[in-house]
């Protein structure tokens, strides 16, 4: 049970913000008006020295003989001392009032900027608000909704885009979970229903020769529920990727695997090539081998009689099965790797459930490699998988049997 802790003002990210920014006015505003003020201060004893030296104490005048003009600059009257005393106390009167009037002016700028502060650090938080009450919002009957915040790019922006592509990954998935619960739900129902169905009918005259077909559909129900049930387990470990990943002859695996479904092609009438090159990817020899069976295995069901099927490996680590069959329309080929998803031109067999490529798909993203299709010009399929080929061999390097 989570527990959401008590709200603590001070805690708030919108106060902290306020404190910072009175915090930076204060120290910013103090420095500046300190500064004008120890200026103003030289400024002004500098001056007032200057005058009051251009002015004679009282009495020292020297008497003016005859009518010669005086010289430049020399003061034409006597300066009383109470004047000179007036004027060397001017700075620090000066200086006291503009003190005390920076101080008013400080004190009444820090109530402003503790609420232009608040206000504005309101304004910026206000898309974050937006952002967590819509995560508060939402859950599972609601995903689609988003975010959608407007305004300029920023980093607040960045984030509602960031968590509204990941409100549709999640919706995608959980829609994905829904059809594929229901989708195992409904194949299950069927060999089960199978089963029911001959044990009820089958075994109300228990006659011996009634029991041969009965135990058949039994044992053919139960078979291809094994099988759902393997390529259920196996999927679930795609998806959770490999325990271990160690280098892998690719192409080894390919011919080992060709081998082993060429004789599936023989009944079939479809025969299988293989062309090779060497090359060694690290993976997990186990979910590697399940890919090529799934791979070759699906182009050899889904063939025609007299049809082909032909697997290339290169060197770079390309992987290309290739086969003939029946006509895929390209706009329906996702389709062929979601579970349990057939197509109408693909016919439905006793043994598939489905789950085939989807199989692949995941053992591909579960080694980093890269899975696409494209439908063949008469018919047919061709997949191809890039996996990211080792640069070199490494000491203690083993190659897949």
């Amino acid at each position: 049970m989570t527990r959401h802790a008590a709200w603590n003002p001070s805690g708030t990210v919108r106060t902290r913000l306020t404190l910072l920014y009175t915090g930076l006015f204060l120290v910013t505003s103090t420095i500046l008006l300190t500064v004008v003020n120890l200026l103003l201060t030289s400024a002004l004893e500098s001056r007032v020295s200057s005058i009051t030296e251009d002015f004679p104490p009282f009495g020292e005048l020297p008497p003016r003989a005859g009518p010669a003009p005086r010289a430049p600059g020399a003061p034409d009257r006597l300066v009383r001392p109470e004047v000179v005393d007036a004027m060397s106390g001017l700075p620090g009167a000066v200086l006291r009032y503009q003190w005390t009037v920076s101080a008013i002016v400080i004190a009444l700028l820090t109530v402003v900027s503790v609420v232009a502060g608040w206000w504005l650090a309101g304004r910026v938080l206000s898309p974050l608000r937006h952002i967590t009450a819509t995560a508060h919002r939402l859950s599972l009957s609601n995903l689609h909704e988003r975010i959608a915040l407007a305004g300029p790019r920023d980093e607040l922006t960045d984030l509602a885009d960031t968590f509204d592509a990941m409100l549709e990954r999640l919706e995608r998935s959980v829609d994905s979970q829904r059809r594929f619960i229901a989708n195992a739900a409904h194949e299950l129902r069927t060999p089960l229903s199978v089963q029911r169905a001959a044990i009820q009918i089958g075994l109300d005259d228990p006659l011996p020769d009634r029991l041969i077909p009965v135990r058949e559909k039994l044992l053919t129900a139960n078979r291809r529920t094994e099988r759902l049930i393997d390529s259920l387990l196996l999927l679930a470990q795609a998806e959770h990727g490999p325990a271990g990943m160690e280098p892998v002859a690719l192409d080894s695996l390919v011919h080992q695997t060709v081998e082993e479904t060429a004789a599936d092609g023989v009944v079939m009438g479809v025969v299988v090539t293989a062309d090779t090159r060497p090359v060694v990817v690290a993976g997990d020899p186990v979910l590697l081998g399940r890919l090529l069976t799934n791979l070759l295995q699906n182009a050899v069901r889904y063939n025609r009689p007299g049809g082909t099927v032909h697997a290339g490996l290169t060197a770079t680590g390309v992987l290309t099965v290739r086969n003939t069959g029946p006509e895929v329309p390209a706009e329906r080929i996702a389709e062929l790797f979601q579970p349990f998803r057939r197509l109408h031109s693909r016919t439905r067999t006793a043994d598939g459930a489905g789950l085939g490529l989807s199989i692949v798909l995941s053992i591909a993203r579960a080694h980093r490699a890269d899975l696409t299709a494209r439908p063949n010009p008469g018919g047919g399929l061709e997949l191809t998988v890039r996996f990211p080929v080792r640069t070199g061999a490494e000491p203690g390097d083993r190659r897949a049997p």
